[in-house]
């Protein structure tokens, strides 16, 4: 199916040379060949199988754990990038146990739970990404991770089926899920059991968490969460502050001053001031230190 009998078909959004600034945190990087935004979880079925097998696919929701290589030199992601919406599977609540669409802020579902009178959702607000992007990394803050508390998850794969998906089905770790199956599958919804609460002693703990959040993050300016993993017994801030990087900058990247494992946009970031600072900071800390930091965002697009 050529991409003009695709797009009649479809009742969602498709876009060709979609700038990708436009949908990641940072407010950075290159354009995207393809990019759709479904209407709804059928729409999405419809779309995938008209790919050809071979076309690059990224899910992303709030693209607040990537960066996306500038045009030159052939950067850019030369694929589909689908954008997953609350629209494409929303919440529901039955008994303790909390549905949530790929899409769905991580914040809103630990309020839908606190809501329903369920504790441990609480953590969750301090996550700045999707429930997509928690179960494809394992997020997690304040001690708890994402597949903590999974029962389940839902995969959708290039054909457009649907497949019920368990912790078993992953190999999982800190910040890390693998799939152990063979072909490409992508979450489109997880579900979380959580525990009998009090709806005001958990919406009290969430306004604790994002206040807490607001204190020691640069939310004030374009970034993306945390840049590097922490290493086994320390802390990645700790390691960057102590190489004296806080505030050093690449062009319009810059370390933070308030967090030293963020990089904020000041304004005039590109990706590649983005990734250069990531890079300097790697190489710092491991010859100041001999720690290998490890990244945790995800850079995707190719090498100028």
């Amino acid at each position: 199916m050529n991409m003009a009998d695709l797009a009649h078909n479809l009742r969602g959004e498709l876009r060709l040379d979609e700038p990708m600034a436009r949908h990641v945190s940072w407010r950075a990087g290159g354009h995207a060949k393809r990019f759709f935004k479904p209407a709804d979880l059928a729409d999405l079925q419809a779309f995938l199988p008209a790919l050809v097998p071979e076309e690059p696919i990224l899910f992303i929701g709030l693209g607040s754990n990537l960066l996306v290589r500038g045009d030159e030199n052939g950067g850019g992601f030369d694929g589909t990038v689908v954008l997953t919406t609350p629209t494409v599977h929303g919440m529901t609540v039955e008994g303790n146990i909390v549905s949530a669409g790929a899409g769905v802020a991580s914040p809103h579902v630990a309020k839908f739970a606190a809501k329903n009178h369920l504790a441990g959702a609480e953590w969750l607000a301090g996550v700045p990404g999707t429930i997509g992007g928690a179960l494809a990394m394992n997020a997690g803050c304040y001690g708890t991770e994402c597949w903590d508390q999974i029962v389940d998850c839902t995969t959708i794969n290039r054909a457009g089926q649907l497949r019920t998906r368990a912790a078993a089905d992953f190999d999982i770790s800190y910040r890390h899920v693998a799939p152990k199956f063979d072909g490409d599958e992508w979450f489109v919804a997880g579900r979380f059991r959580f525990a009998p609460g009090d709806a005001v002693v958990a919406q009290a703990r969430i306004k604790e968490l994002l206040a807490k959040r607001m204190a020691s993050q640069p939310l004030d300016k374009p970034n993306a969460g945390s840049t590097f993993r922490n290493p086994p017994g320390d802390h990645a801030a700790r390691l960057i502050e102590s190489c004296g990087l806080k505030g050093h900058a690449i062009g319009g990247a810059q370390v933070s001053m308030k967090h030293a494992n963020f990089i904020i946009n000041t304004g005039t970031a590109s990706a590649a001031d983005i990734e250069s600072l990531i890079d300097h900071m790697q190489a710092t800390v491991k010859s100041q230190t001999g720690v290998d930091l490890v990244r945790e965002v995800r850079i995707v697009g190719n090498h100028a």
